[in-house]
């Protein structure tokens, strides 16, 4: 378990092994970089410690309200809490921060509130004002104030050929497995179950409304997907629609989930929904009975899937 922290109140003595990042996704390229991290910090007794940034810094320094994440931050708080790490940081980015020199981040951030002894980061990474320092910037400060750095080559993570942008642009698409396979997991939707118009009740397919806060998470291609989610200690497997429901002159765009064989009260409740395959496109049907017959049809197929 690890322990989630504010900088400016961490005062751990404990020298530290961290590396920095977004880590949007928390992907398999991530995590080749995470497990180094967690190995040579049990090697030289360190703290394997993560800092990471919220909001993303494109959220603040580009105001670019369209951009969309892998995942939310409790979302990403949730794998991180699993692999190993001793600590999380999450530092507020803002724009204060990122006017911040590389001196300072360095001597206010890595030395003084983190004790850093050792820094393992990506062969891309830069930092400070304008993003204008890079490796060799934190070699030197290195020599500085006493801690290694260790930087995890280009060869090493272009062999696992992942990136949060091909992941993105693989959900978008609805290609689901390339995104999972990504992943190293299965993509996530966090929301609260809230009151929809009814209509699933009424197809004999109730359905649980998701309804997601966070307008920076990324949605897939909108259509039907084979889902589970685990809910009150059991696993429950379904089908979910994202869309507008065409066939019903839907307006608003909804995330409903169908699940099979539950029937439990989950309003006001925080569920999170693991997308597993993806069954096919959104349709506008003839009749709402065509429509039925179509959900027995995709129940039919995704039990079939769910066998295998």
């Amino acid at each position: 378990m690890i322990t989630i922290q504010n900088i400016s109140k961490f005062d751990d003595q404990q020298p530290t092994a961290v590396t920095i990042g977004t880590f949007d996704g928390v992907h398999i390229g991530h995590r080749k970089l995470l497990d180094r991290l967690i190995n040579d910090a049990k090697l030289l007794n360190l703290k394997a410690t993560v800092l990471t940034f919220f909001p993303h810094p494109r959220m603040v320094l580009q105001q670019d309200a369209n951009i969309k994440l892998l995942n939310t931050i409790d979302e990403k708080i949730k794998i991180l809490e699993h692999i190993g790490l001793d600590y999380l940081m999450i530092y507020p980015f803002s724009k204060e921060f990122s006017r911040l020199s590389a001196t300072d981040f360095v001597e206010s951030i890595l030395v003084k509130g983190l004790n850093s002894k050792k820094i393992i980061i990506g062969y891309d990474h830069r930092f400070g004002r304008n993003r204008n320092a890079d490796i060799k910037d934190l070699i030197s400060f290195g020599k500085t104030y006493n801690f290694e750095v260790e930087e995890i080559p280009a060869q090493e993570i272009d062999e696992v050929s992942v990136s949060s942008t091909k992941i993105r642009k693989a959900l978008e698409e609805g290609d689901i497995a390339t995104a999972n396979a990504y992943l190293g997991y299965n993509y996530m939707l966090t929301g609260t179950v809230i009151h929809g118009k009814g209509l699933g009740k009424q197809l004999s397919f109730p359905t649980a409304n998701i309804l997601i806060e966070e307008s920076y998470k990324l949605i897939p291609l909108n259509g039907v997907y084979v889902v589970k989610s685990e809910i009150n200690n059991r696993t429950v497997y379904g089908m979910m629609n994202i869309g507008f429901n065409p066939t019903v002159s839907g307006k608003e765009k909804s995330i409903e989930v169908h699940f099979f064989d539950f029937d439990q009260d989950l309003y006001g409740k925080k569920i999170q929904v693991d997308i597993l395959e993806r069954l096919r496109d959104e349709h506008k049907f003839s009749s709402v009975e065509e429509l039925k017959k179509q959900l027995d049809k995709d129940k039919k197929t995704s039990l079939s899937l769910l066998s295998k």
